[in-house]
């Protein structure tokens, strides 16, 4: 029974005891030690992406308070507040153009001239017919008068009379004819000078020197469209119309933004007009117009435009990333980074979204850490390492202190195995400098120390590798540990 006893005994030790005590580096620096207490964050003992206490890399935020605009997104067509065809009234040569195509003209402002000269001779015939016929008209009102004298002395019979007073007012009725011909004749002649009917934005032009123009020509001379101010149109759900209706009858100007299609660059910004009269019943929308001054001309008609109509602003709200926000089983919450390195949940209610921060209510206090990134792996009382947002800001983007064989540095560097040195041999896991074992590849950047492998390549080869980036950098390594492979292989 003792011999059992002692074989077993002697079993466990060797089954269970000694390959604990055989396991390499579990002593060396930054290894993790199974019978400590929970890692500290960013302590020797802590962990990444393992175990139910491990440190988890997250990006965070902080919260806080700013007033929020309670927007509605929609898509809008610009439309010219005018838009005028400018044609010929009088058929003729064109003999001049007297705009530039994209300028700005004012009303009556001269675009192009007809060929004037036969409507000159036609102004001509009418006002000569016109001094005949007052001159007649001039001879009949003395012969009037003399037949009167005779008709009051009895010299003449009473029809007489009566005829030279006919024939004055048929002579009448002829110098006003001849006047309207001579004012008909005046107007076709003004018309072989064409003027701008509206103020705004002559376009390109539609009919060139020496054509015959005429009143029927469909695109005319050249098209205007007033652009100063000018109408976004667009649509937005049915239920915004109260909050739009009682900002227009308070006189609180809604203000309007236009964006390109992308919704990254604001074109312009104007404000609210006035509403249409009905409710579209298949769409539930109904159509908004508002102006813009548009005095830099970023807007031109028929233009598709996201839009933006702002309806009230929330003062003073709590706002976290759009990001920041999760969604499960209890509802919108998000994670809050404590002073201890752990993370716990708050429930939150989203609400209205302003660029890239949203609007919550819960109990979230202005100033406190929100996770933005690397969420996928937390839990409830997660320890975390908060690291930057930017890639290029992190650790791992500046050269570590030393590069460790076998891992990889800030520089993408792993292990540099089969580096040449200075003096053209290969370098051995030794000359390569790599960090104590078990250490992070990112911890010797804070010492600001030059990593070895950049002493034994030329300074031409370090700065092209500065320039790339870690991807780059860590490929070009492995091409270079399969080249010097291949050529000890041959050798």
């Amino acid at each position: 029974m003792v011999l059992v006893a002692a074989g077993g005994a002697a079993l466990w030790q060797w089954k269970f005891r000694a390959p604990a005590e055989q396991t390499p580096g579990a002593a060396g620096p930054g290894a993790v030690s199974g019978a400590g207490g929970p890692p500290t964050p960013g302590g020797p003992g802590a962990r990444r992406f393992g175990g139910p206490r491990a440190v988890q890399p997250v990006s965070v935020e902080r919260a806080r308070r700013q007033d929020v605009r309670v927007t509605v997104n929609a898509i809008g067509s610009i439309t010219a507040a005018n838009t005028a065809i400018v044609r010929a009234q009088v058929s003729g040569v064109l003999q001049n153009l007297a705009f530039r195509e994209g300028q700005q003209v004012k009303p009556g402002e001269l675009l192009a001239t007809i060929d004037p000269r036969a409507f000159q001779a036609g102004l001509n015939q009418a006002e000569g017919a016109l001094a005949r016929d007052q001159a007649q008209l001039a001879n009949v009102r003395v012969d009037l008068a003399r037949y009167r004298d005779l008709f009051a002395k009895d010299a003449i019979p009473r029809q007489q009379l009566d005829t030279q007073e006919s024939l004055l007012r048929q002579l009448e009725g002829t110098v006003r004819v001849d006047q309207a011909a001579v004012e008909s004749a005046r107007l076709l002649l003004s018309y072989t000078r064409v003027s701008a009917p509206i103020e705004g934005r002559v376009g390109l032009k539609q009919a060139d020197l020496g054509n015959v123009v005429q009143p029927s020509d469909p695109n005319g001379i050249v098209t205007i469209t007033q652009t100063r101010p000018i109408a976004l149109v667009f649509s937005v759900p049915a239920g915004n119309v109260p909050q739009i209706v009682a900002g227009l009858k308070r006189g609180r100007p809604l203000p309007v933004e236009a964006w390109d299609r992308t919704g990254t660059e604001r074109l312009a910004q104007g404000r609210v007009a006035t509403l249409d009269n009905a409710i579209d019943p298949a769409t539930d929308t109904v159509k908004v117009k508002a102006l813009f001054a548009n005095k830099d001309d970023a807007l031109f008609p028929n233009q598709a435009v996201s839009v933006r109509l702002q309806l009230d602003v929330l003062e003073a709200a709590i706002t976290v990333p759009q990001a920041a926000i999760l969604r499960g089983a209890q509802g919108f919450y998000v994670y809050v980074v404590n002073a201890d390195k752990s993370v716990s949940t708050r429930i939150v209610k989203p609400g209205a979204m302003d660029g890239d921060r949203t609007a919550v209510q819960g109990k979230l206090l202005d100033g406190e850490q929100v996770v933005i990134d690397g969420v996928d792996r937390l839990r409830e009382g997660a320890l975390v390492e908060v690291i930057a947002a930017d890639p290029r800001q992190r650790a791992g983007a500046e050269p570590p202190a030393g590069a460790r064989r076998g891992r990889r540095g800030a520089y993408g560097d792993p292990g540099v195995q089969g580096a040449k040195g200075p003096g053209g041999g290969a370098g051995s896991a030794k000359d390569a400098g790599a960090s104590a074992p078990g250490q992070a590849s990112g911890d010797g950047a804070a010492g600001g120390e030059r990593p070895r492998w950049m002493d034994r390549l030329p300074p031409e080869l370090v700065e092209k590798l500065k320039g790339m980036t870690p991807e780059e950098r860590r490929e070009w390594f492995v091409k270079r540990r399969e080249t010097m492979g291949k050529e000890s292989q041959g050798k």
